[in-house]
């Protein structure tokens, strides 16, 4: 009985870990193609963007908001970037990358504003800003592809490559964008007054406003963050595939809010983890992978991911429920 304690989780991370194990083994034992070097890098590649996006909606979900608008934030962004690089001479990296993360940072201050100074709800306001943006980018460009990029914006760099026997490998650029963007966030809500802040609006915003924090700054900056990371996103998926594609990113925004959520994130505010937002990225990446090596079906992916959300939820919401329960004698 001692040993079996000591194996019992002492945080929401724990617990996940354990999920995950149990996944990843479970797939392992039903397709041999799974754990591989090569489909773990490649995995995670491929989910480094909505990583990246977690991360910044992770920041605003503390807060007790929710932001949906961030696909079509970062695809408005790269849009911008890439045509004012094929057309208007754009070609320097650094000034290209700030322009970004300042477009995408107003972009999402402006849903700060709206939500803060008019007191309307937050999904409300950032659906319709999603609308709003990405239908504007439809309508003005046509839908139309982008390919003639810059070089510094498509060219492969070799980025930690590394050999097992005589296979060469590599850990991608993405990766190490969604790592130093995981690190920036960890240092930000952990080693921080601001974080501390962020956590205790989250927490309860009145007594926050009555304690002296501001409040609506602290929303600007949350949403602003998330703004910023849907940029750097937006120019990582551009250097994945190589095209800028207006209409690539937008539908896959519940997958991203289902990861944060996964890792422990409460729509209500003031709780989760930078660890357990990249935990829930990679188990969503390790399903929709694992099933499509065995041959399931897309439709029933989304059946699958769908039962796992709800049970995850589920039981944040119990334990959170006998965290608080009350009893009388």
């Amino acid at each position: 009985m001692l040993k079996l304690s000591r194996l019992r989780p002492s945080s929401n991370e724990g617990y996940f870990a354990w999920v995950l194990l149990v996944v990843i083994v479970t797939f392992s034992l039903l397709s041999n193609q799974f754990l591989t070097l090569q489909n773990l890098l490649d995995l995670t590649e491929s989910y480094a963007v909505s990583g990246i996006f977690a991360l910044g909606l992770f920041v605003v979900l503390v807060t007790g908001g929710i932001d949906i608008s961030f696909a079509a934030v970062a695809s408005v962004v790269q849009y911008l970037i890439a045509t004012l690089a094929i057309h208007y001479g754009l070609s320097s990296p650094t000034g290209s990358i700030l322009l970004a993360v300042a477009i995408g940072t107003v972009l999402g201050m402006i849903n700060a504003i709206l939500i803060y100074c008019l007191r309307i709800v937050s999904i409300i306001v950032t659906i319709s800003m999603q609308s709003l943006l990405f239908g504007m980018l439809m309508w003005l460009t046509n839908g139309t592809s982008l390919y003639d990029l810059p070089d510094w914006l498509t060219t492969p760099i070799r980025v930690l490559p590394f050999s097992v026997g005589e296979q060469h490998y590599q850990i991608g650029l993405p990766v190490v964008v969604m790592l130093a963007v995981a690190g920036l966030s960890w240092i930000l809500l952990n080693k921080t007054h601001l974080g501390r802040q962020l956590f205790a609006v989250g927490g309860d915003q009145e007594s926050a406003r009555r304690i002296g924090i501001r409040v609506g700054l602290l929303h600007l900056f949350a949403y602003g963050y998330l703004g910023a990371m849907a940029a750097i996103g937006g120019l990582v998926q551009v250097y994945r595939v190589g095209e800028v594609v207006p209409n690539a990113l937008v539908g896959g925004e519940l997958d991203v809010l289902a990861a944060a959520v996964l890792g422990g994130a409460s729509l209500n505010g003031g709780k989760g983890s930078v660890v357990g937002t990249l935990m829930g990225v990679f188990l969503i990446g390790v399903l929709k992978n694992g099933l499509n090596l065995i041959g399931v079906s897309s439709y029933f992916m989304n059946i699958v991911i769908g039962v796992v959300i709800v049970a995850a939820i589920t039981v944040t919401h119990y334990k959170k429920r006998k965290e608080t329960e009350v009893g009388f004698a």
